[in-house]
């Protein structure tokens, strides 16, 4: 008998657009995973309501993700890749653990505390509520792992907690979810300005959009800060340097990472020829991956029936937990 797989459960939000970080901090591992787990990948559009009242872009967005993301390898056969909104059962789960979760706790979550600074004028309920909603949609799948970044982990710990809090009241139904990514570090990709990492809404001239044109990779790539080379061999490289080679490691062969390497040890490397180069590679890397987005996004037919399909994967599951979840409680009166 095949050995059954362990869940897997991740969320998506439909704002802004892909970037070389969320590839490389998030996507590829999803890929991976599909592989090796039952996953269920959500677009959290109803997550999206909470800082995006308006909705006029909504649709486009959601299907830009699906598009960017299946163009990453995500393959729709073999994970559940699904709307949140289309799921009813995440509503009514979000419902029951509402009562279990508390003002006091709510109020302290950083998110919570950095969106009401953001949007002093937005302060609604589902925005306090936010983490209960998170841990609906990971508890909803009786999901063990999580792929979360360190950013993520507070919102995690939340989903134990009510997760453990529903077993200790009414019994055993929920697994407590765990962070996880294949042990290897996790990579934080860059911006090209040199200032922290890249970011879907921070600086868009210093990060690399999956649907960037050629032009606009090479014209960022080129605007990247260098100086003007180290004086004696084997000096340390500075961040802003360190940070091109970092991206260089992403993207081009180790042959030509190890010539530019080579050529700064020895105080020969001619930062131009390297922003050059770096430039073609992101170019080549990039351009199948927005190539084929483009080709999804205008298949409405081809994304409504992803939808579909998604949608009918995750219900089976969250229909199976939401019985439980009614007997557990005592709501089956007949």
């Amino acid at each position: 008998m095949e050995k059954k797989k362990e869940i897997v459960m991740s969320g998506i939000r439909p704002t802004g657009f892909l970037h070389l970080g969320n590839y490389f901090g998030a996507v590829r591992n999803y890929v991976r995973m599909q592989e090796d787990f039952e996953c269920y990948f959500m677009v959290a559009d109803l997550h999206s309501l909470t800082t995006h009242p308006d909705t006029k872009e909504l649709k486009g967005n959601v299907q830009r993700v699906l598009a960017e993301n299946i163009a990453c390898g995500l393959d729709p056969d073999k994970v559940a890749l699904y709307c949140q909104s289309h799921v009813y059962e995440t509503s009514e789960l979000y419902l029951y653990l509402n009562m279990l979760a508390y003002k006091g706790e709510l109020e302290k979550t950083t998110t919570f505390k950095d969106k009401v600074r953001l949007n002093p004028d937005n302060v609604n309920a589902g925005l306090l509520t936010y983490p209960v909603l998170q841990a609906a949609d990971i508890i909803l799948h009786r999901a063990k792992y999580v792929p979360v970044g360190k950013d993520q982990e507070q919102h995690l710990e939340m989903a134990r907690n009510f997760a453990n809090r529903f077993n200790h009241r009414y019994g055993d139904v929920f697994p407590e979810p765990h962070a996880f990514n294949y042990g290897d570090e996790l990579v934080k990709v860059p911006s090209l300005d040199g200032a922290g990492k890249m970011s879907k809404s921070e600086n868009q001239y210093a990060t690399l959009y999956l649907s960037d044109s050629d032009e606009l990779i090479r014209k960022k790539v080129m605007k990247a800060k260098t100086d003007s080379g180290p004086t004696e061999p084997n000096s340390p490289k500075p961040d802003y340097i360190e940070n091109i080679f970092l991206l260089m490691n992403l993207v081009s062969s180790a042959d030509v990472v190890q010539k530019f390497e080579a050529d700064f040890n020895n105080c020969t490397i001619r930062y131009g020829d390297m922003k050059k180069q770096l430039a073609e590679d992101m170019v080549k890397f990039i351009t199948p991956i927005r190539e084929k987005a483009e080709s999804i996004r205008n298949d409405e037919k081809y994304l409504r029936e992803v939808m579909e399909k998604g949608a009918e994967k995750a219900r089976r599951s969250a229909a199976a937990t939401m019985e439980l979840v009614r007997e557990a409680i005592g709501l089956n009166y007949f």
